[in-house]
């Protein structure tokens, strides 16, 4: 029974000191400002969407459905 606890926090020693010596370039940090810059552009991609489609597509729209149905033949 001490084996094993011994042996399982002895590979969770090595996990750990392998993963603190790891001199890979991609981090934490790395990874949160590309996550934080997807989610910056998409709120800016969303913005732009938005207001095209209620200043410019909406209304042409509504107005050609308005004439659509309003037709006196």
């Amino acid at each position: 029974m001490l084996k094993k606890i011994r042996n399982k926090v002895n590979t969770a020693i090595s996990t750990v000191r392998a993963a603190v010596a790891c001199k890979k370039a991609e981090g934490y940090v790395d990874s949160g400002v590309k996550i934080l810059i997807a989610v910056v552009i998409g709120a800016l991609l969303l913005g732009g969407l938005y207001v095209l489609f209620n200043t410019t597509i909406m209304p042409t729209v509504t107005t050609k459905i308005t004439e659509l149905f309003s037709y006196n033949g």
